[in-house]
């Protein structure tokens, strides 16, 4: 059960707590509130921490995969591959605490990021029209997503989305690369001569799981949304892609599914992160890689139903 889950965190605050932008414009002097995508400013809320409460990672150090022995075979990693450079891992461990990394990878700048609360995994090229950017954590939530801010406009991002949803930025989106989440077996088997973000110098109790029992709760925190429809749980696990989602109970079924231009993967072998309160004995979620029809790798996400829900209304079930 999830009990107290986000405790460590320093994320537990009355429900009450208002939207209020004449007090965040105190925080945050230099965001544009005159500007913003969000209909109504309640949607946005505090998550519990101030600014940079949780804090981002910059300019990570890695290391060679088979030098690596904190992982666990079963741990969670973000995988990114991209042409010319030795893939890298990015472990659940460290994202759970830090939630985004800036980092440039062949070149391209790059922000991996992760929100436990929706159990969404994305990748975002750092660059706009506006220049390069890097991402910070606001501190606040919509739709119990983490909103990311940038340090250069202090405009507010939506991590499930790319799009900035307040200041100088709003409306603008980031483009999503591809990259997946499979356990650290996977990775290191496909990629021998990998590499793994070093573990950060923050005082972290990495490996532990704050969000114990969140993933088996019959709602998410600081949601207050509509559930999903077709009877869909709201806690369930779907994997985005575009404005079509896949339930995961679905696909780990058939193993495999062909449908909308797309190869939809599933095989057993990765813990969930959002389970028991160690990363690496997490029961078994499985991982997912999507491809198109030529075998290339496509952004996705598998994330909360609930989720999908609130930020793709219209979105498309692929429920059969």
């Amino acid at each position: 059960m999830f009990k107290g889950v986000l405790l460590c965190l320093g994320l537990l605050l009355p429900w009450s707590a208002q939207a209020d932008p004449q007090a965040w414009q105190r925080e945050w002097p230099q965001t544009d509130f005159s500007r913003t995508t969000v209909p109504e400013w309640r949607q946005i809320r505090s998550g519990g921490v101030p600014k940079d409460g949780i804090p981002a990672l910059d300019a990570p150090q890695f290391v060679a995969a088979a030098k690596a022995r904190r992982l666990k075979p079963r741990e969670p990693v973000v995988t990114l591959e991209m042409a010319g450079v030795r893939p890298r891992a990015y472990p659940l461990r460290y994202l759970t605490w830090h939630e985004i990394v800036n980092d440039v990878v062949a070149g391209v700048p790059v922000a991996v990021t992760y929100c436990p609360l929706c159990n969404s995994a994305v990748t975002f090229d750092r660059r706009t029209a506006a220049g390069t950017l890097s991402f910070g954590v606001s501190g606040k939530l919509r739709h119990s997503d983490m909103v990311m801010y940038d340090r250069e406009t202090q405009s507010w991002w939506q991590q499930a989305t790319g799009t900035g949803i307040v200041g100088r930025m709003a409306g603008m989106e980031l483009r999503t690369l591809p990259s997946w989440v499979e356990s650290w077996q996977e990775f290191t088997a496909r990629n021998p001569d990998g590499l793994v973000m070093a573990e950060p110098g923050w005082n972290r109790d990495y490996g532990r799981n704050p969000y114990r029992g969140y993933d088996t709760a019959k709602w998410p925190f600081l949601y207050d949304g509509s559930p999903p429809p077709h009877g869909v749980a709201p806690m369930a696990r779907v994997v985005r892609a575009g404005h079509r989602a896949w339930p995961l109970e679905r696909l780990a079924a058939a193993g495999e599914i062909r449908e909308a231009g797309l190869v939809l993967s599933w095989r057993a072998g990765q813990a969930s992160a959002l389970d028991t309160g160690r990363l690496a004995q997490g029961r078994d979620i499985g991982s997912v890689r999507v491809r198109d029809a030529q075998g290339r790798d496509v952004a996705h996400d598998v994330m909360f139903a609930f989720a999908f829900h609130a930020f793709w209304p219209d979105g498309t079930w692929m429920l059969k």
